[in-house]
Protein backbone atom coordinates (compact mmCIF):
# COMPACT_ATOMS: atom_id res chain seq x y z
CA UNK A 1 0.00 0.00 0.00
CA UNK A 2 1.82 3.48 -0.90
CA UNK A 3 -1.21 5.59 0.34
CA UNK A 4 -3.79 6.24 3.33
CA UNK A 5 -6.93 7.62 3.17
CA UNK A 6 -7.28 10.41 6.88
CA UNK A 7 -10.26 11.46 8.56
CA UNK A 8 -8.58 15.15 8.23
CA UNK A 9 -6.00 17.02 8.31
CA UNK A 10 -4.68 18.98 11.39
CA UNK A 11 -8.22 20.08 11.92
CA UNK A 12 -11.60 18.77 10.79
CA UNK A 13 -12.03 21.41 8.35
CA UNK A 14 -9.10 20.09 6.57
CA UNK A 15 -10.07 17.75 4.02
CA UNK A 16 -9.11 15.66 1.89
CA UNK A 17 -6.70 14.38 3.72
CA UNK A 18 -4.07 11.35 3.09
CA UNK A 19 -0.81 10.23 3.38
CA UNK A 20 1.51 8.66 0.04
CA UNK A 21 4.15 7.47 -1.60
CA UNK A 22 5.17 10.27 -4.04
CA UNK A 23 7.25 7.93 -5.82
CA UNK A 24 5.05 5.36 -5.97
CA UNK A 25 6.56 2.55 -3.22
CA UNK A 26 5.12 1.25 -0.63
CA UNK A 27 4.45 3.20 2.84
CA UNK A 28 7.28 2.09 5.44
CA UNK A 29 4.36 1.55 8.05
CA UNK A 30 1.04 -0.31 8.56
CA UNK A 31 -1.65 0.36 10.84
CA UNK A 32 -2.24 -2.89 13.14
CA UNK A 33 -5.24 -1.66 14.66
CA UNK A 34 -7.32 2.10 14.91
CA UNK A 35 -7.43 5.08 12.71
CA UNK A 36 -4.29 7.55 13.14
CA UNK A 37 -4.82 10.97 12.24
CA UNK A 38 -2.66 13.75 10.81
CA UNK A 39 -1.14 14.68 14.18
CA UNK A 40 -0.85 10.91 14.96
CA UNK A 41 1.41 10.22 12.12
CA UNK A 42 3.95 13.36 12.37
CA UNK A 43 4.40 12.53 16.18
CA UNK A 44 4.95 8.73 14.90
CA UNK A 45 7.01 9.83 12.61
CA UNK A 46 9.40 11.61 14.19
CA UNK A 47 8.92 9.97 17.85
CA UNK A 48 10.36 7.04 15.20
CA UNK A 49 13.55 8.69 14.27
CA UNK A 50 14.29 10.23 17.48
CA UNK A 51 14.42 6.60 19.55
CA UNK A 52 15.79 4.69 16.55
CA UNK A 53 18.52 7.23 16.84
CA UNK A 54 19.36 7.09 20.33
CA UNK A 55 19.38 3.35 19.94
CA UNK A 56 22.44 3.31 17.70
CA UNK A 57 23.76 5.86 19.49
CA UNK A 58 23.54 4.13 22.71
CA UNK A 59 23.30 0.88 22.17
CA UNK A 60 20.39 1.29 24.58
CA UNK A 61 16.29 0.88 23.48
CA UNK A 62 14.53 4.07 23.90
CA UNK A 63 11.38 5.55 23.91
CA UNK A 64 10.04 9.03 23.43
CA UNK A 65 6.94 10.63 24.45
CA UNK A 66 5.49 13.23 21.41
CA UNK A 67 2.68 15.78 21.70
CA UNK A 68 2.27 18.21 18.93
CA UNK A 69 5.38 17.06 16.76
CA UNK A 70 7.64 17.72 19.56
CA UNK A 71 8.51 15.42 21.91
CA UNK A 72 7.26 15.68 26.09
CA UNK A 73 10.08 13.28 27.03
CA UNK A 74 12.31 11.18 25.69
CA UNK A 75 14.67 8.13 27.46
CA UNK A 76 16.92 4.98 27.12
CA UNK A 77 15.78 2.61 29.02
CA UNK A 78 17.97 2.15 32.18
CA UNK A 79 16.57 0.96 35.19
CA UNK A 80 14.75 2.85 37.85
CA UNK A 81 15.02 3.72 41.36
CA UNK A 82 12.20 3.23 43.86
CA UNK A 83 11.79 7.08 44.07
CA UNK A 84 11.41 6.75 40.42
CA UNK A 85 9.14 3.88 40.28
CA UNK A 86 6.70 6.00 42.80
CA UNK A 87 6.66 9.71 41.24
CA UNK A 88 5.78 7.52 37.45
CA UNK A 89 3.25 5.39 39.22
CA UNK A 90 4.75 2.19 38.00
CA UNK A 91 5.67 1.01 41.51
CA UNK A 92 2.68 -1.63 41.08
CA UNK A 93 3.65 -3.10 37.98
CA UNK A 94 6.43 -5.19 39.56
CA UNK A 95 9.91 -6.16 37.67
CA UNK A 96 10.12 -4.05 34.83
CA UNK A 97 11.50 -4.68 31.28
CA UNK A 98 14.41 -2.04 29.91
CA UNK A 99 11.85 -0.78 27.24
CA UNK A 100 9.39 -0.26 30.37
CA UNK A 101 11.67 1.64 31.91
CA UNK A 102 12.57 3.68 29.11
CA UNK A 103 8.72 4.68 28.49
CA UNK A 104 8.08 5.22 32.05
CA UNK A 105 11.27 7.97 31.79
CA UNK A 106 9.71 9.20 28.65
CA UNK A 107 6.18 9.86 30.00
CA UNK A 108 7.19 10.37 33.27
CA UNK A 109 9.28 13.94 33.66
CA UNK A 110 6.57 15.88 32.10
CA UNK A 111 3.66 13.70 32.60
CA UNK A 112 0.83 16.79 32.44
CA UNK A 113 2.45 17.53 28.37
CA UNK A 114 2.32 13.48 27.77
CA UNK A 115 -1.10 12.93 29.06
CA UNK A 116 -2.92 12.25 25.05
CA UNK A 117 0.97 11.31 23.81
CA UNK A 118 1.49 9.49 20.78
CA UNK A 119 4.41 6.80 21.60
CA UNK A 120 7.39 6.08 19.66
CA UNK A 121 9.35 2.43 20.83
CA UNK A 122 12.84 1.58 19.42
CA UNK A 123 11.81 -1.95 19.58
CA UNK A 124 9.50 -4.85 19.26
CA UNK A 125 6.72 -3.85 22.02
CA UNK A 126 6.70 -6.78 25.24
CA UNK A 127 3.66 -7.08 27.60
CA UNK A 128 5.36 -5.29 30.29
CA UNK A 129 5.51 -2.13 27.93
CA UNK A 130 2.03 -2.63 26.58
CA UNK A 131 0.79 -3.46 30.37
CA UNK A 132 2.23 0.44 31.10
CA UNK A 133 0.94 1.64 28.37
CA UNK A 134 -2.77 0.54 28.70
CA UNK A 135 -3.74 2.42 31.35
CA UNK A 136 -1.92 5.68 30.17
CA UNK A 137 -4.35 8.28 28.61
CA UNK A 138 -2.36 7.89 24.90
CA UNK A 139 -3.19 8.45 21.60
CA UNK A 140 -0.91 5.69 20.39
CA UNK A 141 2.25 3.77 19.76
CA UNK A 142 4.73 3.04 16.94
CA UNK A 143 7.23 -0.09 16.99
CA UNK A 144 9.02 -2.66 14.63
CA UNK A 145 7.09 -4.72 16.27
CA UNK A 146 4.47 -6.07 19.05
CA UNK A 147 4.82 -9.36 20.82
CA UNK A 148 1.48 -11.35 20.37
CA UNK A 149 0.52 -11.14 24.05
CA UNK A 150 1.34 -7.08 23.55
CA UNK A 151 -0.57 -6.64 20.97
CA UNK A 152 -3.80 -7.63 22.47
CA UNK A 153 -3.04 -6.10 25.48
CA UNK A 154 -3.10 -3.28 23.43
CA UNK A 155 -5.63 -3.62 21.17
CA UNK A 156 -8.08 -3.68 23.87
CA UNK A 157 -7.16 -0.20 25.07
CA UNK A 158 -10.13 2.25 24.60
CA UNK A 159 -12.77 0.10 23.36
CA UNK A 160 -10.43 -1.37 20.53
CA UNK A 161 -9.66 1.85 18.87
CA UNK A 162 -6.08 2.12 20.18
CA UNK A 163 -3.53 3.53 17.31
CA UNK A 164 -0.79 0.68 17.08
CA UNK A 165 1.29 1.32 14.00
CA UNK A 166 4.34 -1.48 12.99
CA UNK A 167 7.18 0.41 11.07
CA UNK A 168 9.63 -1.03 8.98
CA UNK A 169 12.65 -0.42 10.47
CA UNK A 170 14.83 -1.17 7.33
CA UNK A 171 13.17 1.86 5.77
CA UNK A 172 15.46 4.77 4.96
CA UNK A 173 13.93 8.11 3.34
CA UNK A 174 15.32 9.86 0.18
CA UNK A 175 17.54 12.24 0.51
CA UNK A 176 15.75 15.04 -0.63
CA UNK A 177 12.88 15.50 1.32
CA UNK A 178 9.85 18.65 0.44
CA UNK A 179 6.94 19.87 1.95
CA UNK A 180 4.60 22.54 0.59
CA UNK A 181 3.28 26.12 2.47
CA UNK A 182 1.20 27.92 1.08
CA UNK A 183 1.30 26.73 -2.14
CA UNK A 184 5.12 26.98 -2.27
CA UNK A 185 7.24 23.64 -2.44
CA UNK A 186 10.16 23.84 -0.42
CA UNK A 187 13.23 21.43 -0.96
CA UNK A 188 16.18 20.45 1.24
CA UNK A 189 18.76 17.19 2.01
CA UNK A 190 17.28 15.78 4.86
CA UNK A 191 19.23 16.25 8.26
CA UNK A 192 21.55 13.10 8.26
CA UNK A 193 23.94 14.60 10.46
CA UNK A 194 25.48 11.89 13.10
CA UNK A 195 25.00 12.96 17.02
CA UNK A 196 27.79 11.24 19.28
CA UNK A 197 30.64 11.59 21.98
CA UNK A 198 33.03 13.11 18.51
CA UNK A 199 31.12 16.63 19.22
CA UNK A 200 31.70 16.91 22.42
CA UNK A 201 35.63 17.34 22.01
CA UNK A 202 36.07 21.01 21.89
CA UNK A 203 35.46 22.09 25.22
CA UNK A 204 35.97 25.20 25.91
CA UNK A 205 36.03 26.26 29.11
CA UNK A 206 38.60 25.80 32.09
CA UNK A 207 36.53 22.55 33.65
CA UNK A 208 37.50 20.32 30.49
CA UNK A 209 35.99 17.11 32.63
CA UNK A 210 33.04 15.76 31.07
CA UNK A 211 32.34 12.02 32.48
CA UNK A 212 31.65 9.07 30.04
CA UNK A 213 28.01 9.20 31.48
CA UNK A 214 27.06 13.06 31.38
CA UNK A 215 28.55 12.35 27.63
CA UNK A 216 25.73 9.78 27.16
CA UNK A 217 23.32 12.72 28.46
CA UNK A 218 24.66 15.22 25.93
CA UNK A 219 24.24 13.01 23.24
CA UNK A 220 20.86 12.08 24.02
CA UNK A 221 19.67 15.83 24.75
CA UNK A 222 21.44 16.77 21.06
CA UNK A 223 19.61 13.68 19.34
CA UNK A 224 16.28 15.10 21.41
CA UNK A 225 16.76 18.37 20.36
CA UNK A 226 17.34 17.16 16.18
CA UNK A 227 13.56 16.20 16.06
CA UNK A 228 12.03 18.91 18.68
CA UNK A 229 10.58 22.08 17.14
CA UNK A 230 12.74 24.96 17.31
CA UNK A 231 13.95 26.96 19.27
CA UNK A 232 14.88 24.51 22.22
CA UNK A 233 16.73 23.77 24.94
CA UNK A 234 17.08 19.90 26.32
CA UNK A 235 18.07 18.89 29.86
CA UNK A 236 18.82 15.40 30.60
CA UNK A 237 20.16 13.08 33.48
CA UNK A 238 20.65 9.47 33.97
CA UNK A 239 19.53 8.86 30.86
CA UNK A 240 16.52 10.97 30.64
CA UNK A 241 15.26 14.37 29.19
CA UNK A 242 13.73 15.78 32.53
CA UNK A 243 13.13 19.14 30.78
CA UNK A 244 12.04 20.27 27.34
CA UNK A 245 11.49 24.10 26.32
CA UNK A 246 10.21 23.94 22.36
CA UNK A 247 8.89 26.42 19.59
CA UNK A 248 9.84 29.50 21.89
CA UNK A 249 11.31 32.81 19.80
CA UNK A 250 13.78 33.69 22.36
CA UNK A 251 16.74 30.85 23.57
CA UNK A 252 16.40 32.38 27.25
CA UNK A 253 12.27 31.25 27.23
CA UNK A 254 13.38 28.08 26.04
CA UNK A 255 15.84 27.71 28.89
CA UNK A 256 13.51 29.17 31.36
CA UNK A 257 11.00 26.61 30.47
CA UNK A 258 12.82 23.67 30.17
CA UNK A 259 14.26 24.66 33.80
CA UNK A 260 11.03 25.12 35.19
CA UNK A 261 10.09 21.60 34.42
CA UNK A 262 13.43 20.19 35.30
CA UNK A 263 12.63 21.98 38.26
CA UNK A 264 9.07 20.22 38.61
CA UNK A 265 10.50 16.76 37.81
CA UNK A 266 13.37 16.87 41.01
CA UNK A 267 10.95 18.45 43.36
CA UNK A 268 8.03 15.46 43.10
CA UNK A 269 10.93 13.66 44.28
CA UNK A 270 11.35 15.39 47.70
CA UNK A 271 9.97 14.00 50.81
CA UNK A 272 6.79 16.41 50.92
CA UNK A 273 5.48 15.34 47.39
CA UNK A 274 6.11 11.78 47.92
CA UNK A 275 4.02 12.13 51.54
CA UNK A 276 1.33 13.96 50.10
CA UNK A 277 -1.88 11.72 51.62
CA UNK A 278 -4.18 11.12 47.98
CA UNK A 279 -7.42 9.65 48.71
CA UNK A 280 -7.47 6.15 47.60
CA UNK A 281 -9.51 6.85 44.39
CA UNK A 282 -8.06 9.48 42.70
CA UNK A 283 -6.81 9.10 39.29
CA UNK A 284 -3.13 9.03 38.44
CA UNK A 285 -3.71 12.16 35.67
CA UNK A 286 -5.77 13.72 38.69
CA UNK A 287 -2.41 13.13 41.23
CA UNK A 288 -0.68 14.78 38.71
CA UNK A 289 -2.73 17.79 38.32
CA UNK A 290 -2.48 18.19 42.09
CA UNK A 291 1.21 18.01 42.32
CA UNK A 292 1.47 20.44 40.07
CA UNK A 293 -0.83 23.09 42.09
CA UNK A 294 1.14 21.94 45.36
CA UNK A 295 4.13 22.40 44.55
CA UNK A 296 2.70 26.36 43.00
CA UNK A 297 2.03 28.35 46.46
CA UNK A 298 -0.31 30.65 44.95
CA UNK A 299 -2.85 28.29 43.43
CA UNK A 300 -2.47 25.63 46.56
CA UNK A 301 -3.52 28.38 49.28
CA UNK A 302 -6.41 28.53 46.83
CA UNK A 303 -7.16 25.30 47.03
CA UNK A 304 -7.24 25.32 50.97
CA UNK A 305 -8.91 28.65 50.97
CA UNK A 306 -11.61 27.24 48.82
CA UNK A 307 -11.47 23.68 50.85
CA UNK A 308 -10.96 21.86 47.54
CA UNK A 309 -8.35 19.65 49.50
CA UNK A 310 -10.46 17.73 50.88
CA UNK A 311 -11.47 16.00 47.48
CA UNK A 312 -8.11 15.27 47.12
CA UNK A 313 -6.27 14.86 49.95
CA UNK A 314 -6.98 12.29 53.44
CA UNK A 315 -5.65 15.06 55.38
CA UNK A 316 -4.47 18.87 54.63
CA UNK A 317 -0.95 18.81 53.49
CA UNK A 318 1.75 21.42 54.65
CA UNK A 319 2.38 24.28 52.90
CA UNK A 320 6.12 23.58 50.24
CA UNK A 321 7.34 26.99 51.00
CA UNK A 322 9.82 28.87 49.00
CA UNK A 323 12.31 27.85 51.39
CA UNK A 324 12.25 24.43 51.38
CA UNK A 325 11.87 24.23 47.68
CA UNK A 326 15.32 26.01 47.29
CA UNK A 327 16.75 24.16 49.81
CA UNK A 328 15.63 20.25 47.84
CA UNK A 329 16.56 22.17 44.18
CA UNK A 330 20.11 22.86 45.30
CA UNK A 331 20.53 18.78 45.89
CA UNK A 332 20.06 18.22 42.17
CA UNK A 333 23.41 18.27 40.43
CA UNK A 334 25.11 16.55 37.49
CA UNK A 335 22.31 17.54 35.32
CA UNK A 336 23.18 18.19 31.18
CA UNK A 337 21.75 20.37 28.78
CA UNK A 338 21.89 20.74 24.96
CA UNK A 339 20.50 23.80 23.19
CA UNK A 340 19.62 23.16 19.06
CA UNK A 341 21.74 26.82 18.78
CA UNK A 342 24.01 29.04 20.55
CA UNK A 343 23.63 30.66 23.42
CA UNK A 344 23.70 34.59 22.62
CA UNK A 345 23.99 35.62 26.27
CA UNK A 346 25.11 34.64 29.83
CA UNK A 347 21.65 34.75 31.02
CA UNK A 348 20.70 31.32 29.75
CA UNK A 349 23.36 29.94 32.12
CA UNK A 350 22.76 31.51 35.34
CA UNK A 351 19.28 30.06 34.41
CA UNK A 352 20.55 26.46 33.91
CA UNK A 353 23.06 26.42 36.88
CA UNK A 354 19.95 27.17 38.87
CA UNK A 355 18.31 23.83 37.85
CA UNK A 356 21.80 21.56 38.98
CA UNK A 357 23.05 22.11 35.06
CA UNK A 358 27.23 21.10 35.11
CA UNK A 359 27.87 19.73 31.83
CA UNK A 360 26.52 21.91 28.60
CA UNK A 361 26.80 21.11 24.28
CA UNK A 362 25.88 23.80 21.95
CA UNK A 363 26.81 24.92 18.69
CA UNK A 364 28.44 28.34 19.79
CA UNK A 365 29.68 30.85 17.39
CA UNK A 366 27.44 33.90 19.19
CA UNK A 367 29.32 37.08 19.39
CA UNK A 368 29.03 36.55 23.16
CA UNK A 369 30.69 33.53 23.31
CA UNK A 370 33.60 35.16 25.62
CA UNK A 371 30.08 36.31 27.95
CA UNK A 372 28.56 32.45 27.78
CA UNK A 373 32.34 31.34 28.60
CA UNK A 374 32.89 32.99 31.29
CA UNK A 375 29.83 32.79 32.96
CA UNK A 376 30.30 28.70 32.49
CA UNK A 377 33.31 29.12 34.69
CA UNK A 378 31.72 31.06 37.24
CA UNK A 379 29.75 28.19 38.35
CA UNK A 380 33.04 25.49 36.93
CA UNK A 381 30.34 24.18 34.35
CA UNK A 382 32.07 22.12 31.28
CA UNK A 383 30.64 23.27 28.17
CA UNK A 384 31.52 21.84 24.45
CA UNK A 385 30.87 23.86 21.45
CA UNK A 386 29.34 21.16 18.77
CA UNK A 387 29.74 23.87 15.54
CA UNK A 388 26.70 22.17 14.44
CA UNK A 389 23.06 23.79 14.49
CA UNK A 390 20.12 21.49 15.02
CA UNK A 391 16.80 23.84 13.69
CA UNK A 392 13.97 21.59 13.39
CA UNK A 393 10.44 22.55 11.50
Amino acid sequence: MNEMQLKYGCNPNQKPSRVYMADGSELPIEVLNGRPGYINLLDALNGWQLVAELKKETGLCAAASFKHVSPAGAAVGLPLSDTLKRIYWVDDLGELSPLACAYARARGADRMSSYGDFISLSDECDACTANMIKREVSDGVIAPGYTPEALEILKSKRKGTYNIIRIDPSYKPAPIETKQVFGVSFEQGRNEFEINNALLENVVTDNKNIPDDKKRDLVISLITLKYTQSNSVCYVKDGQAVGIGAGQQSRIHCTRLAGQKADNWWLRQSPKVLALPFLDDIRRADRDNAIDVYMSHDEYMDVIADGKWQKIFKTQPEVFTEEEKREWLSKNTGVALGSDAFFPFGDNIERAHRSGVEYIAQPGGSIRDDNVIETCNKYNIAMAFTGMRLFHH
